[in-house]
């Protein structure tokens, strides 16, 4: 698949998911009428606290893990979310960093921006703000972000190392990359990797774990710390609505069992180097 391609069928899937308010990434249980995005922020580590804190419709229930729980943001610092959906994590931002500093989101679907943008001025978040761009091209000033988060995106690119090359462009010296995304312990089956409904729930276009972190180094991007791990499950694909009749079927089989015991959520702490004294 092109790059184009890629990304307007991900935007198509994802304009979709904001118009509904429900969807599915890496956690895959979104949209189940059995469970709800509440459930699937506690499954991935959000607390109670929260879930209430951010404007409701905030929560779709797209991530796999909470980065920003990972981050030691600071009052007064910038903060950058690559692939910002509707806002959660943002909002989540907004109230470490305080009234000094700012949280700037990015996003390529319309519809995604439109619905972040509502629930800020709904929330009254006047230090964040939701630009329109690719995490390939950020719309951003090189070396003015303080921390970068970003939940179950970087998976989707159609060139990742791209995404990293771009996050290292605009974090400041000593600036960090906190990541929570999709990765394989091997590589997917072609017919996997050729699915775009595969590929739209962060299976399909995921890189190996090796090659994932690879990206990251060729970046730039020194020291890594592995911060967390965790086993997909064949339960996540029968809960997407997408794709979960032809998951039923799959989860039958032995094989297709053992590829998805290769699919893991991994947070990384990446870090830019900092500017060399002379």
């Amino acid at each position: 698949m092109k790059a184009a391609q890629i990304h307007e069928e991900v935007q198509k899937q994802y304009g979709k998911i904001a118009k509904t308010g429900s969807g599915c990434c890496g956690s895959g249980r979104c949209a189940s009428p059995e469970l709800t995005a509440r459930r699937v922020g506690a499954n991935i580590g959000y607390s109670d606290t929260d879930m209430d804190a951010v404007p409701e419709g905030a929560n779709l229930g797209l991530g796999c893990g909470n980065p920003t729980a990972l981050a030691s943001l600071k009052e007064g610092d910038t903060v950058l979310d690559l692939g910002s959906g509707a806002g959660f994590d943002c909002f989540l931002a907004s109230r470490e960093v305080g009234d000094t500093g700012r949280v700037i989101g990015v996003d390529m679907t319309p519809a995604m921006l439109e619905r972040a943008r509502a629930n800020a001025e709904k929330g009254g978040y006047s230090n964040v703000e939701f630009r329109e761009g690719h995490i390939e091209a950020l719309p951003v000033e090189e070396n003015s972000v303080d921390t970068i988060v970003s939940n179950c995106v970087i998976n989707l690119s159609p060139d990742k190392p791209q995404v990293f090359r771009e996050a290292y462009r605009v974090l400041k010296p000593g600036g960090q990359l906190f990541v929570s995304d999709i990765v394989l312990l091997r590589p997917l089956p072609w017919f996997i990797r050729r699915s775009m409904a595969l590929y739209a729930a962060c299976i399909g276009g995921a890189l190996t774990r090796d090659s994932y972190l690879d990206a990251m180094k060729a970046a730039g991007f020194e020291p890594l710390e592995i911060l967390g791990e965790s086993a997909y499950s064949i339960d996540n694909l029968v809960a997407d609505p997408s794709i979960g009749k032809l998951a039923r079927i799959v989860a039958r089989i032995p094989y297709a069992r053992r590829v998805v015991a290769s699919i893991v959520s991994l947070k990384v702490a990446a870090t830019k180097r900092p500017m060399q004294s002379t």
